[in-house]
């Protein structure tokens, strides 16, 4: 019975998250933006740059950020930032994954663009059971950095 009720506030705290989309080319982010909206998510906002991002870190659970954006290579220090400051799950979603390569404090993992919608929802879906403490499989298609104590992020080969 007791597992019924934590299956079931699990499944109610992951529909309330929501999602932040840090990108510059809108028709990307409004693919994706369709994509959090058909797993009944909320999106909680659009940044193509810096300032916009953080401005909207506070209405935000998890955030989806490219590497380049409109005010240049800014995506990893967003990243940074917003998993400091208001503890975001933050995935990239970048075609430089190896900008990234040594990984990003706080950030759980990146992917290789162009993603298929499918793989933006398994990896939201991944990135709630992280937050939540929950499980679920890693997508194939996310790799995921590694906090290592001696060097500091990694990617996991």
């Amino acid at each position: 019975m007791l597992t019924n009720v934590m299956r079931r506030r699990l499944a109610s705290d992951a529909m309330e998250q929501r999602v932040l989309i840090v990108e510059d080319e809108f028709l990307i982010a409004l693919d994706v933006a369709e994509t959090v909206e058909s797993m009944g998510l909320k999106v909680a906002g659009f940044a193509s740059a810096r300032k916009h991002a953080l401005s909207l870190g506070a209405y935000a659970d998890i955030a989806l950020v490219d590497v380049n954006l409109s005010d240049g290579r800014t995506g990893p220090e967003i990243g940074r930032e917003l998993a400091a400051e208001y503890g975001l799950t933050v995935i990239f979603m970048t075609a430089n994954p190896e900008d990234v390569k040594d990984g990003v404090e706080g950030s759980l993992g990146v992917l290789t663009k162009p993603v298929m919608p499918h793989v933006v929802e398994q990896t939201i879906d991944y990135a709630i059971a992280n937050r939540l403490g929950g499980m679920a499989i890693v997508p194939r298609d996310l790799k995921i950095f590694r906090n290592d104590s001696q060097s500091g992020y990694a990617l996991n080969a």
